[in-house]
């Protein structure tokens, strides 16, 4: 293990007044169970793995079960406890805010709230809302706000609007689907190109990008592009631009795609803590340092340096 340094940009907190309340505001449709948590606990894993900071975020299904008024109290709630916590401790904590998708206006005051009045670190998005993904232009506004912020936005896969394979839940594999999906909407729509100003991280080593990021960006040439449309070029250029964590992304096969891929410093440690239990977040991090053909520098560079120019005050 290293030494106690590593900046965890893809890890959740899960506080117990949203958990209690999720069942009964729709669930989780991943078939995923919530885990326990508590700060002393995630302080724990933290020392455990090496991890200096965790970036805390709400993960999927967020707080999109909720209605009306109440999506936006839950999220400023979640908020406004996890800026305590980074409050309490901003050597070991922060926060990639949550904001009340899909209803826009909310979500805009929120970014401007969290990121103006609370100082978060940056901000959460899911893959999709309600079947609607981050390229589509009903979220314009959504993307301005963060762009003005010049924000850095951590998207979390949401699950698919699919039926879960029996016994397969939806982190298994439609999440990195969803990251893929939704990171090729993007692209196809300009999102990276439009907003530049903002930092964008794909959770999951970037689901299949890596891997199949030639095949989306070729095919892009059969298609009718709209006027002002991206060329197979310009798709290309910004699928390598996203930031991609290493959260349950490990090993020699998935490295060697991720860094032949991506901007080497555009590569971040992630945990996935607690969703990824202690055991096979501790065995994750075993392989991705002692078993992934990464070099020294590599290593250290994903771990820490790499992150500093997005959160210069963990530096």
């Amino acid at each position: 293990m290293t030494e106690n340094n590593r900046i965890d940009v893809h890890t959740h907190l899960v506080p117990s007044f949203w958990g209690e309340a999720l069942p009964a505001h729709g669930g989780d449709p991943s078939g995923w169970t919530t885990p326990p948590w508590s700060p002393d606990a995630h302080l724990s894993f933290m020392d455990a793995n090496g991890i200096a900071t965790s970036v805390l975020s709400l993960t999927a299904p967020s707080v999109v079960g909720w209605k009306g008024s109440e999506r936006r109290e839950m999220a400023r709630r979640v908020n406004e406890y996890t800026a305590g916590l980074v409050s309490d401790r901003p050597d070991r904590f922060g926060n990639f805010a949550t904001v009340p998708l899909p209803d826009v206006d909310g979500a805009v005051a929120e970014i401007d709230y969290a990121l103006g009045e609370l100082g978060a670190d940056g901000v959460v998005l899911l893959s999709n809302y309600e079947g609607v993904y981050l390229g589509d232009d009903s979220y314009a506004p959504v993307w301005e706000a963060l762009n003005r912020h010049r924000a850095v936005v951590f998207i979390h896969p949401g699950h698919p609007l699919l039926p879960v394979l029996p016994g397969v839940p939806g982190p298994v594999v439609d999440y990195p689907f969803d990251t893929t999906r939704n990171a090729v909407h993007m692209a196809y729509n300009n999102v990276p190109l439009r907003y530049p100003d903002t930092k964008i991280i794909l959770s999951h080593a970037g689901g299949f990008v890596p891997y199949a990021a030639m095949r989306f960006s070729l095919v892009r040439s059969l298609l009718n592009v709209a006027a002002g449309g991206p060329t197979p070029e310009e798709v290309l250029e910004q699928l390598r631009g996203f930031y991609f964590d290493t959260a349950l992304s490990a090993g020699q096969a998935t490295m060697a795609a991720l860094t032949d891929f991506a901007d080497p410093s555009r590569i971040l440690f992630g945990s996935d803590f607690p969703y990824a239990p202690a055991a096979l977040g501790t065995r994750i991090t075993e392989v991705l340092d002692a078993d992934s053909g990464l070099t020294a520098e590599q290593s250290a560079a994903i771990n820490r340096t790499n992150s500093l120019p997005l959160f210069p005050r963990l530096g």
